[in-house]
This record gives structure tokens, sequence and C-alpha cells, in this order.
């Protein structure tokens, strides 16, 4: 995993090109609590070097009321838990009353329930009248969090711990925080999220897109099955929402839901659908599940995708979970598959009897049982290695493109294997044959648990695999069925620490999906992916070390390694992985690179141009501040995709690993 932060300070007089930065924080107090845990979320550390400009007041020294507030007054963002001296004087005091919390009520999202695993009696506070409220006890709307602003900075106010991981009371305490002047130090826009159309489809497509790209998200995950089908109108909307992505670099790829195809495939073939093991037809949840097993089926369904993914100009293929229902296994015969006619004539051959009668006695005998369901792994693994073939074949005509196999998680729950016939070790293997991303998927049975699950999640994986750098984990931002708190969708300081954890311990990190991030996350999200190892600051020289790429705020012209450097902007400079140590620099470049979709490895100014090294499992997409003139791909002379964003123009470039030089 990543190695720890070493050390981050924030000097009293940085440069300019910085201030945007929060960088560090400082906790007043022996304790620290859980504020580790909350700001580690959006990448900020705890200063090395003493007070920075965002403290958490736990406990003061005596006397010292006057200093804290006067450094407050300067520009510094407080923190107060509770009653004390300061917040005495600062006008937060206890009353007589108490009340009892349960529930809250945060402004952000009034109608969002916030509810305490332990419910905690606190007195009800008298706030000064220019506080803002942010959050109230739901019943008798007793304060719970307030803001302040004194001379330049502010306070924080809550009424108590914000809890032992952080987010148990308050959600939403960064994001007050962030509208209270703190500002994230790093972003990352390698994020994947999945998206359907279906719950956007009368939107603004080109906003829609900068706020993905905003929010750190690298390429956008496309249910094909509404698009299995030709029709004008929706293939034109898919049209229109790939260039969106493409002006804001942001690929695209299609994914697939197999054995559901699509809504009317599912109409026009019931001959060929998929059997409970109650022989009902297998409509499950949202899912129309076909059977592939059925060679007719099969073909009309490798027919359709080919046309599916000529169609369209995709960056990439996701096959999604491509195996058996459901998560309650053989205990529910409405829900299981596979049994139609050709899954249960093909066992019968094997072994002598038909699966169906498993479900006609109670309980089903244990070894047949078992019998059947190691065969239901192995044909799970059949048909994704079938069909990884027929994505191959594709890409054989269209050698840019991706591929992702989204596969639940079976070695953290070994329950997948019987309950649905994920079976994770027989399928690795073929990333020695196949160039694919192995997307692993979070499983509904442990969305309760913590962000530390994540690194034991890798942990399990790793070892099954000489390709480790294409692992990836999948995260679910859903209502969970479980008894979970504060809120049954992650969201807030929660929703950072998946995502953040996440990002340490895997290359990639998708969230499914894009409609389910709540509006007062997506602010923060790019910096939560951030993930960097070191980071020191002293005046206007930054050093940074990191294993992904990631971005700095930033503005005006900057030299790297001592370099002139293209890659920014006019907020953000691009730092690639590795040391880096980044200063102002006297003068700006003429051509730059203002966002890049790949993995950065090189950048150089040369004389009225650009020159550049790069890594991709998808196209690349650079957007740059003038239209290029030139364009050299290994040396060769090449056109590229090149197309106008607004007073920008974006280059698509091939994937792999390329060395690219650009003129003005």
């Amino acid at each position: 995993m990543h190695l720890p932060v070493k050390s981050l300070v924030l000097a009293a007089g940085c440069a300019s090109a910085l201030s945007a930065a929060t960088f560090s924080y400082h906790v007043a107090g022996d304790d620290a609590g859980p504020w580790p845990q909350i700001f580690s979320s959006v990448g900020l550390v705890r200063a090395a070097g003493g007070p920075a400009n965002l403290f958490v007041i736990r406990q003061i020294a005596p006397g010292s009321v006057p200093q804290w507030i006067q450094r407050i007054e300067q520009g510094g963002i407080a923190v107060l838990e509770g009653d004390g001296e300061l917040a005495a004087a600062l006008g937060i005091t206890p009353g007589e009353k108490r009340v009892v919390v349960r529930s809250i009520v945060d402004q952000r999202l009034p109608k969002l329930p916030i509810v305490w695993e332990a419910p905690l009696e606190i007195p009800v506070f008298h706030l000064p009248k220019d506080a803002t409220i942010l959050a109230t006890e739901r019943w008798e709307h007793a304060p719970v969090m307030a803001a302040l602003h004194r001379g330049s900075g502010a306070v924080l106010w809550i009424a108590a711990s914000p809890g032992k991981e952080g987010y148990e009371r308050f959600p939403y305490l960064l994001q007050a925080l962030s509208d209270l002047g703190m500002q994230a130090p790093f972003h990352s826009q390698r994020l994947w999220a999945f998206f359907d159309g279906a719950y956007r489809s009368r939107v603004d497509l080109d906003y829609f897109a900068d706020r993905w790209r905003k929010a750190g998200i690298g390429a956008l995950h496309v249910a094909g099955w509404h698009y299995y089908e030709q029709n004008a109108e929706s293939d034109e909307y898919l049209r229109r929402l790939i260039e969106a992505c493409h002006r804001k670099a942001i690929v695209v790829y299609v994914w697939l839901e197999l054995p559901h195809v699509s809504e009317k495939f599912w109409d026009a073939h019931p001959d060929w659908r998929e059997k409970t093991a109650i022989l009902q037809d297998a409509q499950l949840d949202w899912r129309k599940l076909m059977n592939l097993n059925n060679s007719a089926c099969s073909a009309a369904v490798s027919q359709g995708i080919k046309q599916l993914i000529g169609r369209f100009d995709w960056d990439g293929v996701n096959l999604a979970e491509l195996y058996f229902e459901s998560l309650e296994g053989a205990a529910n015969p409405a829900r299981f598959t596979p049994m139609n006619t050709d899954i249960r004539e093909e066992f019968h051959g094997l072994n002598g009897f038909d699966p169906i009668e498993l479900f006609q006695s109670a309980p089903p005998n244990a070894q047949r049982l078992r019998t059947f369901l190691d065969y239901r792994a192995d044909l799970a693994r059949r048909l994704q290695e079938k069909w990884i073939g027929e994505i191959e074949s594709i890409r054989a005509s269209k050698p840019d493109l991706d591929f992702v196999l989204t596969h639940v998680d079976d070695r953290f729950d070994t329950r997948m294997h019987d309950l649905i016939g994920a079976d994770a070790a027989r399928l690795l293997p073929l990333m020695d044959r196949h160039d694919f991303t192995f997307l692993i998927e979070d499983p509904a049975t442990i969305w309760n648990l913590g962000p530390q699950r994540y690194p034991q999640i890798a942990a399990r994986y790793q070892p099954l695999t000489s390709h480790s750098s294409r692992l990836a984990i999948d995260i679910n931002i859903v209502e969970r069925y479980q008894d979970v708190y504060p809120t049954k969708q992650q969201t807030g300081t929660e929703f950072f620490q998946l995502v953040h954890v996440a990002a340490q311990s895997f290359s990639r990190v998708a969230l499914y999906f894009e409609n389910s991030i709540l509006a007062p996350d997506l602010p923060l999200l790019a910096a939560a992916a951030a993930s960097v190892d070191k980071a020191e600051q002293n005046g206007s020289r930054l050093v940074t070390e990191a294993r992904y790429g990631m971005g700095v705020p930033w503005h005006g012209p900057a030299l790297v390694n001592g370099h002139l450097w293209p890659v920014h902007s006019d907020t953000m400079l691009w730092l690639p992985a590795g040391s880096n140590v980044v200063e102002p620099a006297p003068r700006d470049c003429a051509l730059r690179m203002i966002d890049f979709n790949g993995d950065l490895l090189t950048a150089s100014v040369i004389p009225n141009g650009v020159h550049f090294s790069y890594r991709s499992s998808a196209r690349a997409l650079v957007v740059l501040n003038t239209r290029p003139s030139k364009t050299e791909i290994d040396g060769l002379p090449a056109g590229g995709k090149l197309s106008e964003s607004g007073a920008n123009s974006v280059l698509t470039l091939p994937r792999g690993e390329h060395v690219v030089q650009l003129a003005q």
C-alpha cells in the first residue's frame, strides 16, 4: 500500500500560487480524537511544525484564549467541540435545559435522515446572534453545529465530538469547513463512474460533463442496454453524451450487464429467457436474464453487441456481473438461476440427475447441491471466458478499445462462490492472456463495514495475479439494507473515507453510480480520490511524492524539477507520478496542456511547442489552450483526432505508451 505522508508544513508567508490550499491542520490537546481520519480523507495532514491555518481546539493552555481569538481573527479556521473557555469567549454557552439527540437535521440536505447509533444527552446551547446554525436536533431544534465569522477567520462549532470514526454524528463537517475557507491540497481525476441515461434523460450534457470532470471523474461507464437496438432519439442522445464527455477529457465505456440484454430483446425472445428454480422467467429486480447457453440466443446477442460497439465512438467496454442470481443462493428457489433446459440437460448428462430435483425436496441433498454449485461456478467462468473472447474479437478491428471485467468480490466474502457462482481465482489467470482491468465489485453483504475493508480486499487479490496494477475496486454508493449510521447511503466524511482508503489500496476506483452521489459530496470528491505519499512545503517551494498523477491548486506559470512546466490550467497544476519539486516560474509557455486523461510520464517545453510521454489503457484525451499546427506521435507525423471545446482544442491520442510532440 502507500507510504505514510512524512511531513507537510505550511509556511506563514507562502507564495500566492499555493495560498488556495489549506494543506495542514493542528489539533490543540493531547488527544487528537477522530480528526486525523476526518482530515486525511481529503488529503490534509497534521502540521509537523506546529499550528497551521486550520485548528481543532480540544484543549488549551490557561490564559491562551486571547491568542487563539487573535489567530482566528487573522485568518485561521478553528473547530470547537461543545463548551469551554474559548467557546464562552466567542458567545457559545450551555443552557440549563438538556436534550437527548438521536437524530439531527443538516441544513445542507434537510430531508436527509441523519440518525445517531448511540443517543447523546447534551445541553441546549446559546449562540451569538451572528452565528449561522448549520444543523439542529430533529425534534426540539436545539443547535448542534454552527459557524461564526471573526475578523478574516472563522469558527465551526459542534455540540459534541464527531464520534470514534469521525462520521458517526456530523456527516457534513468537511463541507462546512470548506464553506468557511478550507481548501483541499490535492486532486485526482482518475475516478470512474457508472452512468444510466434513464436518470439523466433531459439534462444539459455539457454542464454535467464539466461537473463530472471537476469531481475527478475520468471515465463514464454508460448503460449499454438502453442503446442495444437502434433508435434515432436515444442514439442521438448517446452521441451527444460521448461528445460532451470527450470535450472535458472524459472517456466513455459501454457497460454491458449480460445476461441482461435489453427490454426489447426480452420481449422479442420469450423462448430464450433464463429460468429460476421454480421454472419461472428470470426477471430479477431490474435485470431480465437471457439464456446465453442457448447457441441461437448467444449468436444473436453477439451480433447485437458488435453492432452496439460499432455504432458509437466508445473508448472501452465493461463486461459486468456475468454470473448468476441471487445473493440468497439456493435458499431462495424463486431467484436461483440458471435452470434453463440447456443447462439442465448438460448437467444431467455429466452427473446423472436433473438439478431441478434439488428444489423438489426440502432440504436438498447436500452432496448433490455441492456438485451443482461447483458446476455453476465453473459455468460462470466458461461464460466469462467466452465473452472475453467475443470482446477481444471486436478489439481486433478497434485496437484502441479498453476492456474492463467487473466481478463481485468472492475473496473477502467467500459465500459469493455458492450464492452467485463467482470465482475470481479461476478468472484472474486470464489476465496473463488478455489485456483487461479486473474491477472488483464491493458485494452488498459487506456495505455496512468501514473503509478499512479495502486494504483487506486488496491483500486477498494481489497474491492471485502478477498484474496487480490492473486490479480496481467498485464502491456502491447506494442505500444499504443493513442497520447503518448515521445515513443509509454513504455521504460526507464516511463517503470520503471510503474513496480515499480505496484509492490508497487500488490503482483505480469506480463509483456506482454517477446519479447516486449526493450533490454536497461532489466538490470534495476529487480531493478524496487523491493519494499522496509525501508533501513538504517551504514558502513557494513544494515537494511531492505520489504513486499516481495528481493536481495541485496553482495560479500562474510553474517550474517542475527546475524546468518550465506546460501542464496546468488557470487554477490547477497537474503532476506525473513520482517525486516532483514545484515552484513559481517567471514566465509561462505559449502552448499548454490544460487537462489530460492518461497517465502522464514526462512533459517539457520545447521551442514553439510541447513534448510529453504518457501511458493509457484507453484512448488519451488532452485539452490544449490553443490548436496545435503539428502533431507527432512516436516520431511520426500524425493528425490525431482534433476537436474544439470552446476556446480550447481536444486532441485524441491512441491507447498504450507513446511519445508526443506538439507544435504551436
